[in-house]
């Protein structure tokens, strides 16, 4: 199924194997392999192609019929991202720790934040 979805989508942009590889920096064999079946991607090249398409991995790999997430999808996948962002994680854990009066006035200055971009 992968390999159907990214040959469709390689030959919807009107590109060769040839011309596709070398604009990820893959080999042509490489690629030829996952359109075969016969080579899985690694997750850095499931997102590389995803990017490449403006698609979501769920619907490279089949999981989807949509090419584009939902915005609830879109919301959670942000939200992983986030919450699984070593250099947030710490900060993250200790928000319930904190009182609701320093919890709003942290939403607060967000808001401001988010207002002056």
């Amino acid at each position: 199924m992968f390999g159907d979805i990214l040959s469709k989508l390689r030959k919807s942009r009107g590109l060769s194997q040839y011309e596709l590889a070398e604009r990820l920096s893959f080999s042509r064999g490489k690629l030829a392999n996952y359109e075969q079946g016969t080579r899985q991607p690694d997750f850095e090249t499931l997102e590389k192609l995803a990017d490449f398409f403006d698609v979501s991995t769920d619907y490279l790999l089949g999981r989807s019929d949509s090419p584009t997430p939902s915005p609830i999808d879109k919301d959670e996948e942000e939200f992983q991202a986030f919450a699984n962002n070593p250099s947030l994680q710490k900060w993250y854990k200790d928000l319930p720790m904190n009182k609701e009066e320093d919890l709003r006035l942290l939403r607060d200055m967000w808001e401001t934040i988010k207002r002056n971009k």
